[in-house]
């Protein structure tokens, strides 16, 4: 469970909650639930191509099912470039918020150099040493994470006791085609259960189902918990949703938290960047049937990245990355069709499809 859950507590929870407090308002929760409900099933495509596409495509029976896999492969490549760069923007934003030079100039900068180096260590010697990194910043994070949803509720409690109620942030000025179309960039959010699909080459098809549904069911809950305990604080940022208000969020609920969340931040944006880093540079290798060296791999990834990181703010990247990812399972969804057993699947298959198609064509990043 831990690539998985590495992946989806990468970035998701850094900036989920000014991310739906700029869509909607007070009505955060639910949107997040919706959130989790569409990530779910999209993961039952995931978990449904392990047990039915694998040995299919292994037996290379259905050249069609082959060709949509291999589309996708190519697909993920873009989808991790884009999340690479995410990652470290991320990354730097928090970094740049605790010496308050926080612009949209120092954070592409800060965000070139440190994918630059990631780049220069990957060409020189390779990137597996800073892979044990993810494991450890998984922990770190997930501690810190516990910390803030323990200060959010005592927050949550104190305020309830002395007013009887919960402050709760204004509704933005946005119709529900904006709302719509905001919260379906979100699915960056909760992106990361695909890493079991890959894993066939340590772990048996059951156990990477059973990864990737217990996976899903810990992070949603934790996700669902952690938008609803901080509703009641979100109007200290009086309607100023920037990609590092979480600081100041934790700022709010103890002074002990912001510096151990910043120190979360930079090991967990840093961790996943490097880990979508190799897998980007193994699948350009394998797609390319080993005309691509990993190293020429890193360099592709990096230089593409490094141009991303000056393409526009956190939250535009977010849902350029959201569209990457459902342009990639939109496809395993085609894989999933052409080896579906029964018209139920292939309904939900179709319905999956649909709601993937107008992420990817419509998402637009919060602002």
């Amino acid at each position: 469970m831990s690539t998985p859950l590495a992946s989806i507590f990468g970035s998701g929870f850094l900036v989920v909650v000014p991310v739906l407090a700029s869509a909607v308002g007070p009505y955060a929760l639910p949107a997040m639930i919706v959130v989790a409900l569409v990530a779910f099933l999209i993961g039952g495509i995931v978990r449904h191509n392990i047990l039915c596409a694998e040995p299919v495509l292994a037996r290379g029976a259905r050249p069609y099912t082959l060709f949509a896999e291999r589309v996708s492969d190519l697909a993920l490549v873009v989808a991790y470039v884009v999340s690479v760069c995410l990652y470290v923007h991320i990354l730097s934003a928090f970094v740049l918020a605790g010496f308050e030079l926080d612009t949209e100039f120092n954070k592409s900068l800060l965000t070139t150099i440190i994918i630059g180096v990631i780049t220069l260590i990957g060409l020189l010697g390779g990137l597996k040493p800073l892979e044990r990194l993810e494991r450890g910043a998984l922990y770190i994070t997930l501690v810190i994470l516990a910390l803030l949803l323990v200060m959010f509720a005592i927050y949550d409690i104190n305020q309830y006791a002395a007013s009887k109620q919960f402050t709760l942030p204004e509704m933005p000025d946005r119709n529900l085609w904006e709302i719509t179309t905001i919260v379906a960039g979100t699915l960056i959010i909760v992106q990361g259960f695909e890493t079991t699909r890959y894993l066939g080459a340590h772990f048996d098809a059951p156990t990477r189902i059973r990864a990737a549904r217990w996976a899903q069911y810990f992070s949603l809950a934790i996700y669902i918990l952690f938008v609803a305990l901080a509703q009641p604080i979100v109007p200290v940022l009086s309607g100023d949703y920037g990609d590092n208000s979480l600081i100041t969020l934790a700022a709010a609920a103890s002074m002990i938290l912001p510096l151990p969340l910043i120190i979360a931040a930079g090991l967990s944006q840093f961790s996943a960047a490097v880990a979508d880093t190799v897998a980007a540079a193994e699948n350009i290798r394998e797609t390319s049937g080993q005309r691509f060296t990993t190293r020429w791999g890193y360099l592709v990834v990096g230089v593409t990245a490094m141009i991303l990181s000056w393409s526009g703010s956190t939250f535009e990247i977010i849902a350029l990355a959201s569209r990457a990812f459902a342009f990639y399972y939109l496809l395993q969804c085609i894989v999933a069709f052409s080896v579906c057993r029964n018209i139920r699947e292939r309904s939900l298959f179709v319905l999956i499809g649909v709601i993937l198609s107008f992420v990817l064509i419509f998402a637009v990043p919060a602002v």
